[in-house]
């Protein structure tokens, strides 16, 4: 399944975060693994691409608008990852009374936000 990461419409209905002893951790379902992997494998190829436009003196206008483009993929596998941890393990942890999520989701707010 191919999405354009301007209009990304994950279905995270999957997903579920949840504690264990050895601290949080997220569990995807092998769909949104395999989605978010193969966009990473793509950054990763970006980078790389625009590692070989700074080599080869390539326009520096020309390596600014594929920057951008990689910046959007990131954001885009991050977008993902907000919604399921959203979905999963905000609404969890808040049925279970830990209001404390909150205060851990501003700060990932405030990460996500930082330009």
């Amino acid at each position: 399944m191919s999405m354009n990461p301007e209009n990304v419409e994950p279905q995270m209905e999957e997903d579920v975060c949840c504690s264990s002893e050895s601290g949080r951790k997220s569990h995807h379902s092998e769909k949104v693994k395999k989605n978010l992997v193969s966009r990473l494998n793509r950054v990763e190829g970006q980078i790389r691409g625009i590692k070989g436009m700074i080599e080869k003196d390539t326009y520096c206008d020309d390596v600014i608008t594929q920057i951008a483009a990689t910046q959007s993929a990131l954001n885009s596998v991050a977008r993902i990852l907000l919604e399921g941890h959203l979905k999963g393990c905000v609404v969890d942890r808040l049925q279970e009374g830990d209001t404390e999520v909150l205060d851990e989701l501003l700060v990932t707010f405030q990460k996500l936000m930082k330009k």
